[in-house]
């Protein structure tokens, strides 16, 4: 598995250094999940950020574009999609898909819950211009990783950064 060190490699140092779990733990609570340990570890060193000037994310512990927002108001909207678009169910249950980020090449970036202990969190890509889940039977880190390295994980940075992964706090 991925680790932030191999990230850091590629995308250089944090800047946003956040220790307090706090935010975590009301939004795991509020949500009925517990975030995998590789993405909070990211959003953690990272902060809300825009990677490439593609892909964003963001964090449960700030005001302005918080985590816990993003999330419920992607399940609202998912919820009013129509049958045929939502072949995965958006939600923070078992086997359910929720979103984690965007990008500005029209993509949103997804974390499969497990259904159970013995299943691994997964990432899934849905391409808004075609209307497709795109499944990447890989953890959070390992697909940040294909992503910043310009493989096409769904969403490529080849063309949104040639010469190399760079990003910008988001604050």
């Amino acid at each position: 598995m991925t680790s932030l060190e191999d990230i850091k490699a590629l995308l250089g140092e944090p800047r946003f250094a956040w220790s307090d779990p706090e935010p975590w733990s009301q939004l795991e609570g509020e949500l009925g999940i517990v975030f995998p340990e590789d993405f909070r570890e990211f959003c953690d060193a990272y902060g809300p950020v825009l990677i490439n000037n593609q892909v964003a994310t963001s964090h449960p512990g700030v005001e302005r574009g918080k985590l816990g927002d993003w999330i419920r108001g992607d399940i609202e909207a998912w919820a009013d999609a129509p049958e045929n678009e939502a072949s995965y169910s958006v939600g923070t249950g078992p086997g359910e898909i929720f979103a984690w980020g965007s990008a500005a090449s029209g993509e949103t970036m997804f974390l499969r819950v497990p259904r159970d202990m013995s299943e691994n969190w997964e990432t899934v890509v849905y391409q808004s211009d075609d209307g497709i889940f795109e499944e990447h039977p890989m953890s959070f880190s390992d697909w940040m990783l294909s992503y910043l390295r310009g493989e096409d994980v769904t969403v490529c940075s080849r063309d949104f950064a040639p010469d190399g992964p760079f990003y910008e706090p988001i604050v």
